[in-house]
């Protein structure tokens, strides 16, 4: 039999598909055995890889389709068809989609035979097992797929109005001490607040697990959406009295106004919609926040800074460098330390201020490598210096992210060993405000320190929380005092008197005082009348790399 004589006999079974295609969502398909021909409903090229719907070679065409851990599964099936020793076909595999993203499938379809019993075509259907539902029990409202396709129907045009997405805060939590079905219960009450107040052209999607997005496509503007977001909260902290504050939540909300928006694809609005309700909840939740381009901007912009440091971790730290600042000791009227400071740039951001990239490594965790590999600069900056000035020490900030989360004590005692650094070469620095939450890691990580002669010093001591009682927790051998307050310190009496106060008290519990930031002969003269232990500031010495620092301040 021809390859015309096939086609025609399947031209049926085509037709019915197609009758078909716009009234179901799963994937109807024929597969003429004899002339290896494939035929799939037309929507079947929207999601799936495939080179059209109707296409000969099957077999072999069907492997740039499916995934390539399953193909084998699918291949012995179709040949057991093909021998007769099989009348239905029934597997789960994964095929690809547009982007070649593995999607999890039920293919199921029913062998005919011909007259000699011989295997014709395979008959049947495809549909997704891994595809989300449409509908949601337990809110009572159609799901993300439903808003997907509600949004996609009118892309092309100009929407008009706002997208107000809603999230309840730390709804983790309320599952975690009341249940699952207290939260259920959560869920359900707080989508009828929402209902309750929306009007009726507005439209209401439950999306993710606690989230839930309106929609108005009625030339609705961001005031009108703050002003729902506020009624929603009301009605929230309604249901919150009525149940005699068993359980207490609130719900966050991002604004995002049509007209804001240049591109209207549908998964752009998700994304901008989420990132808004994101600030909500960073801005201290129980909040709504407008979707600000610039904010965006900024967003991106520090997204791709993270990016860019992972490749530079990830490429033998390419971009990172340890810098030092001399510390001079104002009694002996000589160098005796150095402050190791991190700095950052690459070809694509040029040099990036350590305000700005280092609260980034701590917030991705890049700062546990990063940390480490500044820890290992300055011990070998330590151990060169040394072979010049015997009693040299270099002091490196440690993070309370490296400290929490890592095995940072181990890695300083690996360091003095693999350098044979004496005693105190080493003084590891913390800033007071990260350490507001003390606990007893963190104290038996001072502990540790202490016990093994490694000196600490209390960083930024005056701009923080200023806690007297991590003194007596953390034992600092040296206070350090930030230029901030140095500058109040030259131009306040008062601030004069606190900064004396505190010199004095640094003494009496028997640690050393070092003053940051002095820049002028002026300011050094006024604050020496203190009687401060070390001074540090561009008067001496701005940051430089190693070779720098032992040009200018070693090798003399």
């Amino acid at each position: 039999m021809g390859r015309n004589e096939g086609i025609i006999e399947i031209d049926q079974f085509k037709d019915v598909i197609e009758m078909l295609n716009p009234c179901i969502d799963d994937y109807l398909y024929i597969m003429d055995l004899r002339n290896d021909y494939f035929y799939m409903s037309p929507n079947s090229l929207e999601r799936f890889n495939m080179p059209d719907n109707g296409f000969y070679d099957a077999v072999k065409k069907l492997e740039d389709i499916v995934y390539a851990e399953d193909y084998e599964v699918l291949r012995r099936d179709i040949r057991q068809i093909i021998q007769g020793e099989k009348d239905f076909h029934n597997i789960q595999y994964r095929w690809l989609s547009r982007n070649r993203e593995p999607i999890w499938i039920n293919c199921r379809g029913r062998v005919v035979r011909d007259e000699n019993k011989v295997p014709t075509f395979l008959v049947g259907c495809v549909n997704e097992i891994g595809a989300r539902q449409k509908a949601d029990n337990v809110s009572g409202l159609l799901l993300e797929t439903s808003l997907e396709e509600e949004l996609r129907a009118r892309e092309g045009g100009c929407l008009d109005g706002f997208i107000l997405r809603l999230g309840i805060d730390n709804f983790k939590e309320i599952n975690e001490s009341k249940g699952i079905d207290y939260g259920d219960m959560v869920l359900r009450k707080t989508a009828e607040c929402i209902r309750s107040v929306i009007n009726p052209s507005q439209m209401l999607y439950r999306v993710v697990a606690d989230e839930f997005v309106v929609v108005d496509l009625n030339g609705g503007n961001a005031a009108q959406a703050r002003d729902l977001y506020c009624d929603i909260r009301r009605k929230i902290d309604q249901i919150i009295e009525d149940n005699c504050y068993e359980v207490f939540f609130t719900i966050s909300a991002g604004i995002l106004e049509f007209d804001d928006v240049q591109n209207q694809e549908y998964h752009n609005l998700m994304k901008l919609s989420e990132f808004a309700l994101n600030e909500a909840k960073n801005n201290g939740r129980n909040k709504s926040y407008i979707y600000n381009e610039e904010d965006y901007k900024n967003f991106r912009h520090k997204k791709n800074l993270v990016q860019i440091m992972r490749k530079s971790v990830n490429n033998n730290f390419q971009g990172f460098e340890a810098y030092f600042q001399p510390i001079v000791d104002i009694n002996e009227k000589r160098l005796s330390s150095a402050e190791t400071l991190l700095r950052f740039k690459s070809e694509e951001t040029g040099m990036v201020s350590p305000v700005e990239f280092i609260p980034l490594l701590e917030e991705s965790g890049l700062i546990i490598p990063v940390g480490r590999w500044v820890l290992e600069r300055a011990m070998e900056a330590c151990s060169r210096i040394r072979t010049k000035i015997p009693d040299f020490r270099v002091s490196v900030n440690l993070s309370y992210v490296q400290i929490m989360k890592s095995n940072v004590l181990e890695d300083i005692l690996s360091g003095i060993e693999k350098y044979q650094l004496k005693e105190g070469s080493i003084l590891i620095e913390l800033t007071e405000s990260g350490f507001l939450e003390s606990n007893a890691y963190f104290i038996g990580f001072c502990d540790g320190l202490q016990e093994n002669g490694i000196p600490l010093a209390l960083d930024d001591f005056g701009t923080g929380y200023s806690n007297f009682h991590y003194l007596y927790n953390i034992n600092p051998s040296t206070i350090k005092i930030d230029r901030s307050f140095t500058l109040k310190a030259l131009n306040s009496d008062y601030e004069y008197q606190l900064l004396q106060h505190m010199v004095d008290m640094t003494h009496s519990i028997d640690s050393k005082l070092c003053i940051e930031g002095i820049e002028t002969q002026q300011e050094l003269s006024k604050i020496c009348e203190m009687g401060p232990d070390y001074i540090q500031g561009y008067y001496f010495g701005k940051p430089c790399p190693l070779e720098t620092f032992m040009n200018e301040f070693i090798n003399k």
